[in-house]
C-alpha cells in the first residue's frame, strides 16, 4: 500500500479539501482521507504539494486507426490492416501521455481495434478501450472506407448483430454526411426514422449503447426520436447555421443523452476541399467554427444537457491524440464551470462509456488510473497541459520527460 497526498484533489465531481490522502493498494483506490488525514502506520506517503491529482482522463471519441495526419481518415481505406496495430499502439501511448486512461473509439477500419482490443496483454500499460467498430453509415456515405456501409433496415439490424457478437462496446452510427468525406453533406441525414430507430432497437435489445454522429438540427432530432444513447457533435446546423431553440435543448437535457461536442484542435488547420466548401456554404471561417463550438458547449451546458469530454482525436493534425485536455479548456472557454468541465472528462465520461463503475472517480473500490498535474487543475484548467506522472491500475505508467501540447495560440479544424 502507498497514499498520494497532493496540494489539490478533484474525484471526478467536486475538489476535495486540500492536502487530502489517496491509499492505493492493489491496483485499487482503497481510502481517501480529507485533510486532516490519518495514514495507516507504516504506508509509503508520496507528497506532491502544488499539484493537482485527479481522476485519469477519458477520451469519449477517439479514432486511433488514425495517426493524427492530415488526410488520415481518407487514406484508411488504403492502409493493409496489419499497419493499423502499430498506429493503435501508438495512438494510445500519446493518449496516455497527455493524462488519457481510458480511451472510446468511435470508428476503426473492419474492426481492426475490436480485434486488438480482445487480443491485448492484461498489465500492458496502456489505456482502456472501449470500441465501437467500423460505423454504421449508407453507402458511399461519411467514412464509407471503414467498412461499415448497410442499405435498409434489415442490413442495419445485421450490422448491429455483428458488431455485438464481435465483442463492440458501442454503436456507433453515421446519422449525417460529415465534413471530412467527399461528396457527403453535413446537413443530410443519411438514414431514415425508422432505419435509425431499428438500429437503436436492435442494440438495445442486445445490451449495446448506440451513439450517434449528428450536425444538422434534421440529424439531432432525428437520433433523439430514434432513442439513441449519445450524439456527436450536435451543432444543430442548419442552412441558416445553427437553430437550437429551446425546446430542443429542453428535449435534449430530459432525456438525459450524452452530448459530445468533439471540440479542442492545436495547430494550423488544412479541411480537405469537402470541408472547405461546407464552411464556404455556411459562410464560415474554419475560425468561426470553433468559437461557434465554444459557445455551443456553454449553451447546451446551460441548458441542462450531459456534456462528455472527447475531442475527434487522431483524424488530423489539428487533432492528435492526446489533445484531450485542450478539449476540457475550450469547454470552459465557452461557458461551462471548470468542475463540471473536469467532470465531462472523467466521471460523466466514465458512466457514458460504460466503465462508471471503476473508472472516472477517485473512490474506494475503483481503479488506481490517476493523472498528476503540476498547478491547481479546478481554479485554472490549463494545468491540465503539464502533466507530471500518470497511473494505471496503481502502477506509475508515464512521467513527465517531454513538452505537452499547450493551449496557446489554439486555432485548430473542426470535427469530422
Amino acid at each position: 500500500m502507498f497514499a498520494l497526498r497532493a496540494g489539490r484533489v478533484f474525484d471526478g465531481e467536486r475538489a476535495l479539501a486540500p492536502g487530502s490522502v489517496v491509499l492505493i493498494d492493489g491496483g485499487r483506490i482503497v481510502g481517501i482521507e480529507e485533510a486532516p488525514a490519518d495514514v495507516p502506520s507504516g504506508c509509503e506517503v508520496r507528497d506532491l504539494p502544488g499539484a493537482t491529482l485527479l481522476p485519469g482522463l477519458v477520451d469519449a471519441h477517439a479514432h486511433l486507426c488514425a495517426d493524427g495526419t492530415d488526410g488520415t481518415l481518407e487514406r484508411l481505406g488504403e492502409v493493409e490492416d496489419a499497419a493499423l496495430l502499430g498506429t493503435i499502439e501508438d495512438g494510445l501511448r500519446k493518449q496516455l501521455a497527455a493524462g488519457v486512461t481510458t480511451v472510446r473509439d468511435l470508428g476503426d477500419r473492419r474492426y481492426a481495434v475490436v480485434e486488438w482490443n480482445a487480443k491485448r496483454r492484461d498489465g500492458d500499460g496502456l489505456p482502456t478501450v472501449v470500441a465501437a467498430g467500423p460505423p454504421i453509415t449508407t453507402v458511399g456515405g461519411h467514412c464509407a472506407n471503414m467498412g461499415g456501409e448497410v442499405a435498409g433496415i434489415s442490413q442495419i439490424r445485421e450490422a448491429v448483430r455483428e458488431r455485438a457478437a464481435r465483442g463492440a462496446n458501442v454503436v456507433k452510427i453515421m446519422g449525417s454526411g460529415g465534413f471530412l468525406t467527399t461528396g457527403t453533406d453535413v446537413l443530410r441525414c443519411q438514414f431514415e426514422p425508422d432505419e435509425l430507430a431499428a438500429a437503436v432497437d436492435e442494440a438495445h435489445r442486445l445490451g449495446l449503447p448506440v451513439t450517434v454522429h449528428a450536425h444538422p438540427r434534421a440529424a439531432v432530432l432525428q437520433a433523439m426520436a430514434a432513442g439513441a444513447d449519445g450524439i456527436e457533435h450536435c451543432m444543430f446546423l442548419t442552412e441558416r447555421g445553427q437553430a437550437a431553440t429551446a425546446a430542443d435543448l429542453a428535449e435534449l437535457a430530459s432525456r438525459h443523452i450524452a452530448v459530445c461536442v468533439t471540440s479542442g484542435a492545436v495547430g494550423t488547420p488544412r479541411l480537405p476541399p469537402n470541408g472547405r466548401a461546407m464552411l464556404e456554404r455556411f459562410g464560415l471561417t474554419v475560425a468561426d467554427m470553433i468559437a461557434a463550438m465554444k459557445r455551443h458547449s456553454g449553451v447546451l451546458h446551460a441548458a441542462g444537457v450531459k456534456l462528455i469530454a472527447g475531442a475527434d482525436s487522431g483524424i488530423n493534425s489539428s487533432k492528435p491524440h492526446g489533445v484531450l485536455p485542450v478539449t476540457v479548456q475550450f469547454y470552459v472557454a465557452g461557458g461551462v464551470p471548470v468542475i463540471d468541465a473536469l467532470a465531462a472528462a472523467t466521471s460523466v465520461a466514465a458512466d457514458s462509456c460504460g466503465v462508471g463503475t471503476r473508472k472516472g472517480r477517485i473512490r474506494r473500490g475503483y481503479d488506481a488510473d490517476l493523472l498528476l498535474v503540476d498547478g491547481d487543475a479546478v481554479a485554472d484548467v490549463s494545468a491540465l497541459d503539464r502533466p507530471r506522472a500518470v497511473y494505471l491500475a496503481g502502477r506509475q505508467s508515464w512521467a513527465m520527460s517531454g513538452q505537452p501540447a499547450t493551449s496557446d495560440g489554439l486555432r485548430g479544424a473542426g470535427p469530422t
